[in-house]
């Protein structure tokens, strides 16, 4: 096997066609590669120098993070903007680069150009790195080039990008706020339990007399707590990572928890509607892409995120394949609104397919962000409550015997 050539990055300056002074990062195993490659793109190099290598990733320079779909989405957005300025495509990257905090992502952009560089399409390139670029954007871009129209196509991603992660983000916020409560009432509770209920429980001893029926379950649930609690969090750890695998590793299982998730009283609601949105949306987006309606349908149905609707989007796939109408296979599905499919009906009839599809993901998009905050405002009050129970609770069972004590007296 041959050996791995190694590479360095390095610092360029140079002088472009149109006579403008230039600059970047490259990449490389050595200067004159660098010289050579910036000479097929046109640039006149006037220095190369290796960029200096940061101490053990300590200052202000870019940092080697985990790319999130944030940063995909805000590198797309740049190369839709580089592109429809006008800036040639390879020094697009560039620019974009440069302005990127996260090495990873700088490293993954550079690669991009590199393959662009060497006579690849733009593409091509992004499907050398599938776990960032999923298939719906590579074939977006794709079409793009072949059509010739690269810089609206890039636009149309952006978009469709950044109405996926404003959808994500208001599905966090909603979803956010009741896990970080209960879980740090669950931390009180625990710490009551164990530190706080001994206390009485000794105080207690010395009364001689029958606690009441509240305190005494107290003083057994912390009794118990004391003796297990390190079983109980090492417990606790167990299933939630035991959880998190199943849900990357047995697609059989993440299907059934996101069935079960559409029958949870609010949040099932807050799911289908997102789901609903993501589907027209997509499917807006591609459309009016140019890509044929069957090969939209197999985009979108990776892209609505629910196993329920992903296998009703490919019946509806198989239906249109076997030329039934789309509103009509819709509506077989039973799982979209009847709203959904009386515009795709009229956007099948006008031929206005992507902009009636458009309107219908607009509009549930509004009503994502409108039931996150219903779902807020109907969580806060049910957390007090159940807050006030629960520790609530736990302290009044421990003062029962001091009241029946002062009533004694």
């Amino acid at each position: 096997m041959a050996k791995a050539t190694k590479t360095s990055m390095f610092l360029w300056e140079g002088v472009n066609r149109r006579g403008q002074s230039v600059k970047g990062e490259v990449s490389a195993a050595n200067s004159a590669l660098v010289k050579a490659q910036l000479r097929k793109q046109g640039i006149d190099p006037k220095k190369v120098k290796k960029a200096p290598q940061p101490l053990f990733g300590i200052g202000g320079g870019p940092k080697k993070k985990r790319i999130k779909s944030s940063d995909i989405t805000f590198f797309t957005r740049q190369m839709a903007t580089m592109v429809k300025s006008g800036v040639p495509l390879v020094q697009s990257f560039d620019i974009v680069a440069d302005g990127v905090d996260n090495l990873s992502l700088k490293e993954v952009i550079f690669d991009i150009r590199d393959s662009v560089s060497s006579g690849n399409d733009f593409a091509t390139a992004l499907k050398q790195h599938p776990n960032l670029f999923d298939e719906l954007t590579c074939n977006l871009v794709e079409s793009g080039e072949q059509a010739g129209t690269l810089e609206t196509m890039l636009d149309k991603v952006a978009v469709y990008k950044e109405k996926t992660e404003a959808l994500k983000k208001k599905i966090k916020k909603a979803l956010m706020y009741p896990t970080i409560t209960l879980a740090v009432a669950f931390g009180v509770t625990l710490i009551l339990l164990i530190k706080v209920i001994p206390s009485f429980q000794d105080m207690f001893s010395s009364f001689g007399s029958e606690l009441p029926a509240p305190t005494q379950f107290v003083i057994y649930l912390s009794e118990i707590a004391q003796a297990y609690y390190p079983h109980l969090i090492g417990g606790l750890v167990v299933l939630f990572a035991l959880f998190f695998h199943l849900m990357k590793t047995n697609q059989g299982f993440k299907d059934k928890f996101e069935k079960f998730l559409l029958q949870v009283p609010v949040i099932g609601e807050l799911i289908r509607k997102a789901a609903v949105a993501r589907y027209a949306r997509v499917l807006s987006t591609t459309f009016a892409a140019g890509v044929p309606l069957v090969d939209a349908l197999e985009s979108v149905a990776g892209a609505v995120g629910n196993s329920v609707y992903r296998d009703s989007v490919l019946n509806i796939r198989d239906e249109v394949a076997s030329g039934q109408q789309m509103h009509l296979a819709m509506r077989s599905t039973k799982v979209f609104p009847n709203m959904v499919v009386q515009m795709t009906s009229i956007g099948e009839e006008s031929g206005a397919l992507d902009t009636m599809l458009g309107k219908a993901a607009t509009y549930y998009e509004d009503e994502v962000d409108n039931a996150v905050d219903n779902m807020t405002a109907l969580i806060e009050p049910m957390i007090m409550v159940f807050l006030g129970v629960v520790i609530g609770g736990l302290i009044v069972a421990m003062y029962l015997p001091i009241f029946q004590m002062g009533d004694a007296i």
